[in-house]
């Protein structure tokens, strides 16, 4: 089975007058990851999409999407996927992967039909491509590893990069991971902004007690969402994205845009935030 809800991008000015109700609805993503489906959300941010397959041990199949008026979802975009599952296997264009809790396979323009399989929760994003790069699969152990922070003030933290370019080449689409090492809390901190690229958060990893109250909005009119385990935040060119959890959590991010560096971003200290 396979849904997809479309969402508009939306103007800071109309974000600022929001309530709560509108936030979560405009800008958090729930209930991706339903047993035996595949559910994805098209954004009009950057056209980027972001979704869930859960195949409970049986096969789910995604080809002709019919958001993007094409003869197949990866006829004119490329894929990044996670698996937060068990081990599961992903197909596509001949070729199969098995991917442990962790991994994340990455998937050119073009390749056609893709089948998930076994006991995966696979998280799906994707961007156009005006380009075809190789299949890949790019395992926890392949990742690079950057570690960010201190425990003095209270966010260090492990980030992994997987589809990047110090790991691999892709059209637009960056992907990775980070994980807050015990007794820290806050995530990317400074806070920050890039005009020129878009940005999803997935938390991961989540107790099903435990919430992380995610900032958002424009540094000077700042706004929450508390969010819960497998749950995803929107977050325009035009927002802030930082925030704190309760126990471990993980949280993926992947971004689409003019570029490619990671680095291309404005911080904004807290001390300027409002």
């Amino acid at each position: 089975m396979l849904s997809v809800e479309t969402r508009h991008a939306i103007h800071p000015e109309h974000a600022k007058g929001m309530d709560t109700e509108a936030l979560r609805a405009h800008f958090l993503t729930e209930g991706m990851f339903t047993s035996g489906e595949i559910r994805l959300v098209y954004t009009h941010y950057d056209r980027f999409v972001l979704g869930g397959a859960v195949p409970a041990g049986g096969t789910l199949v995604l080809d002709k999407v019919e958001e993007t008026r094409t003869a197949t979802f990866l006829e004119r975009r490329e894929m990044g996927i996670v698996n937060i599952g068990e081990t599961g296997t992903v197909s596509a264009g001949g070729e199969s992967w098995e991917m442990a809790r962790g991994d994340v396979l990455y998937l050119g323009m073009g390749a056609g039909a893709i089948s998930f399989s076994g006991e995966g929760r696979f998280y799906i994003t994707s961007a156009p491509a005006h380009a075809t790069y190789p299949n890949r699969l790019i395992t926890v152990e392949d990742a690079v590893k950057v570690e960010m922070g201190a425990s003095e003030t209270s966010n260090k933290r492990v980030i992994k990069q997987f589809i990047h370019p110090t790991v691999m080449q892709s059209c637009q689409l960056i992907l990775g991971y980070t994980s807050l090492v015990d007794g820290s809390v806050w995530n990317t901190i400074p806070s920050h902004i890039h005009d020129r690229r878009m940005e999803a958060y997935l938390y991961w990893g989540m107790s099903e007690e435990a919430r992380v109250l995610h900032l958002m909005g424009e540094p000077q009119e700042t706004r929450h969402l508390v969010v819960a385990d497998e749950q995803a935040v929107l977050s325009p060119s035009w927002s802030i994205h930082s925030g704190a959890g309760i126990g471990e959590y993980t949280f993926i991010w992947a971004m689409a845009g003019d570029n490619v560096d990671y680095t291309d971003m404005d911080f904004i200290q807290p001390k300027d935030l409002k």
